[in-house]
């Protein structure tokens, strides 16, 4: 079965200051969906293939609800079709989207962290934007809502890559793509995104200081560094290493303060670093739903104590900090 085409947002990278790499990354992206080998990729493609095709009466990206239709655009069984080819593609994390009031109840309300973030970071409109680590690609729908010439999501699991595919066949916008790629698999020294999302991604990384070293290498000079992550609080010198796993969490490496994290960030050369929102993590934010249905924050807290991780570490806690690229 013919998987994801890329070759739209080759031309729509040859258009931007992208375009030197525009063909690398259009083929990387392309070998890595054509070999792709997973178990369930035939059923994702297939779901994507049976969506039914509908006249849509509207389409909204920059709402806190991706939108795809009204109501009315479709009957009942119409809907049911949407669910049953949906839900193939689960777990759906990142969202909500709304196709035809058929509601995706991701596990995370991530219209919660844009509304933290929205009023803080540099005006997006007409600029080059990354998205690392973007998963469905919700916030990267939203980056191109708020006016982005071009967001790019990158983002290696591939059932999320195929959530992106599902939503495009309804929102047909070629301002916002999600690539399987991971942040290795960008060209070095590029220097060219005016804006670089890195959420929920640092606290993954065995080496935080290489990924933001990545981070600096790919924006322009002076482009705005978006950092969303797990803290813990302390001082300048306080970074809390688990030993095992975080919140039923295996690959959690380091957790600095904020302070730490500024300081990380200035040492890297970074510019204007500041803190703008420290938000700590609640049941009603990131839980578990019909649209993914295993454990979510409320099984990876302490049964008795829900200040603390299952594992007896301070809950998580979450801090957005800005800088600009030297």
């Amino acid at each position: 079965m013919t998987g994801p085409d890329y070759s739209t947002f080759k031309k729509a990278a040859a258009k931007t200051a992208l375009a030197p790499w525009a063909e690398k990354l259009y083929e990387r992206s392309q070998d890595i969906i054509d070999d792709c080998n997973h178990g369930h990729l035939d059923m994702w493609l297939d779901a994507i293939a049976e969506l039914p095709e509908i006249n849509l009466s509207s389409v909204d990206i920059a709402g806190d609800t991706i939108r795809a239709g009204a109501p009315q655009d479709c009957d009942d069984a119409c809907r049911e079709k949407l669910y049953e080819c949906m839900q193939k593609l689960r777990p759906w994390r990142k969202g909500p989207f709304d196709i035809c009031g058929m509601k995706i109840d991701t596990e995370w309300r991530s219209d919660w962290k844009w509304q933290r973030l929205e009023n803080h970071i540099a005006p997006l409109k007409d600029r080059l934007v990354l998205d690392i680590g973007c998963g469905s690609g919700y916030h990267t729908w939203r980056m191109a809502g708020a006016g982005a010439r071009l967001a790019v999501g990158i983002e290696p699991y591939k059932v999320f890559v195929m959530q992106y595919w599902a939503m495009r066949h309804f929102l047909k916008n070629d301002s916002a793509w999600v690539l399987p790629l991971g942040i290795e698999d960008m060209p070095e020294q590029m220097r060219v995104f005016d804006t670089v999302f890195s959420m929920g991604v640092l606290y993954h990384r065995k080496s935080p200081m290489d990924h933001l070293l990545q981070i600096c290498g790919i924006l322009r000079p002076g482009g705005e560094i978006v950092l969303e992550t797990l803290v813990v609080e302390g001082d300048e010198n306080t970074v809390f290493v688990p030993e095992g796993r975080y919140a039923k969490m295996r690959n959690v490496w380091f957790l600095p303060s904020t302070s730490a994290l500024e300081k990380w960030l200035r040492k890297l050369g970074f510019k204007n670093v500041r803190t703008v929102n420290v938000n700590k993590t609640t049941i009603e934010e990131q839980r578990a739903t019909d649209w993914m249905r295993w454990e979510s924050l409320q099984d990876y807290l302490h049964p008795d104590d829900p200040e603390k991780s299952f594992e007896g570490y301070p809950a998580p806690l979450r801090a957005i900090i800005l800088a600009n690229a030297p």
